[in-house]
């Protein structure tokens, strides 16, 4: 009896030995008498193990979904600063493949100077800008967060646009600053002259018509950022609000003819019968804008042409001239704030700086496109396309007016 209980135990301690040896889950081996009540406990301890392991499974692929997902580049570090794992979008910013890179040191990868001292100083309070790795028009901003048993996150994010708005904030506010600063120098200089000096009557109506059209010109600019302010957040002109071209196109003819008073030529052409919709303020100043420009830059004598076609399918306002030009690498800033071709020039034809940018906004705001064309010395071209879910067909009586005049 003692030996075919011996013997019992030895077969359940071989087949206990065996699947500790192997331990699949789910093939406890299955025993009898007090082996069964072992083997019972411990198929039950397996599968909440397995269970768990299940879980914690799932809960790392949901992580590295999560990751991979992440908009910013997530990087992580071991204690030798050995990659352990990345997303997409750190591939994308450093260059890396975490199939070829993985386990690699990082500075053996990211070999800026600058990146290197970061990470060899081992102060990551603030963030670090670097040039990305496929291309140096990418600015990234670069911070190490330590975590856990000396692991480290590598955190990358795309700044490039808010770079590019610092930018053009630092430009904005010098070139405001430039602009006011010459009227008000004017200013003060006529004040301080007529305060300490006795001037006769007609010095000091001269003097203050200067300081009068220094302060209008301010005026005009303070008015016209004004304007870009409210276009910049007002909500885009719906489609309920119809812009009679007819009379708007007669009117910006007599603007065009007073403006000049006679010393160009200027030749209007309609064809199309259709109205706009959007914002008809919005949309004289925008076209009223390009038709002054084309006068204040043609010398006398020249010749303007205001042309406007429009079908179904889309609609063109167009102003040429014969003026002086400009080089066809000024085309693409001319809508910039404060961009001038020629500052002496412009200042002396009243215009602030900001007149194509408001041109640009509007045009924005009406889903239209602006195309410019010029050859120095040979003139320019200004044109709008308007899209055709901006079109209506002009109502009768109004085609009828626009015929006669």
């Amino acid at each position: 009896m003692v030996v075919v209980l011996l013997l019992q135990h030895v077969k359940h301690i071989a087949l206990l030995a065996q699947w500790l040896n192997q331990p699949t889950p789910g093939k406890v081996p299955r025993g009898s008498g007090l082996w069964d009540q072992l083997f019972a406990l411990l198929y039950r301890y397996e599968r909440v193990k397995t269970r768990e392991h299940q879980q914690l499974a799932k809960t790392l692929v949901r992580f590295r979904q999560a990751g991979r997902a992440h908009p910013d580049g997530v990087v992580i570090l071991d204690a030798e600063n050995r990659i352990d794992w990345c997303n997409d979008t750190a591939e994308h910013h450093f260059d890396l493949s975490l199939d070829s890179d993985g386990g690699q040191p990082i500075a053996n990868l990211l070999r800026q100077p600058e990146f290197i001292s970061y990470i060899e100083g081992a102060d990551f309070s603030s963030p670090l800008e670097l040039r990305a790795a496929r291309t140096s028009a990418i600015i990234l901003s670069v911070q190490i967060i330590p975590y856990g048993d000396s692991q480290k996150l590598l955190l990358s994010r795309d700044v490039t646009r808010l770079e590019k708005l610092e930018s053009m904030r630092r430009d904005f506010v010098a070139n405001v600053s430039h602009e006011l600063r010459t009227p008000l120098t004017v200013l003060s200089g006529f004040l301080e002259t007529i305060r300490e000096l006795e001037l006769d009557p007609q010095r000091s109506r001269d003097y203050i018509n200067l300081m009068a059209e220094q302060s209008k010109r301010m005026q005009r600019i303070v008015d016209d950022l004004l304007t870009l302010s409210t276009l910049e957040s007002a909500p885009s002109p719906s489609l309920d609000e119809r812009i009679r071209m007819a009379p708007l196109l007669a009117r910006l003819r007599a603007d065009a003819a007073a403006l000049s008073g006679g010393k160009h030529r200027i030749v209007f052409d309609a064809a199309g019968d259709f109205d706009l919709l959007g914002s008809e303020n919005e949309i004289v100043s925008a076209l009223g804008n390009l038709v002054s420009n084309a006068i204040r830059y043609t010398p006398d004598g020249g010749e303007v042409r205001i042309n406007w076609r429009a079908s179904a399918a889309e609609a063109e306002f167009a102003v040429e001239d014969s003026g002086i030009g400009f080089a066809p690498e000024h085309i693409p800033r001319l809508t910039e704030r404060f961009y001038r071709v020629d500052r002496g020039r412009s200042r002396a034809t009243g215009g602030t700086g900001l007149g194509l940018a408001i041109v640009k906004h509007v045009l924005n705001r009406h889903q239209a496109a602006l195309e410019i064309q010029s050859e120095p010395g040979k003139g320019s071209r200004f044109a709008v396309c308007f899209p055709a879910r901006r079109l209506v067909a002009a109502a009768a009586t109004e085609t009828a007016a626009q015929d006669k005049s």
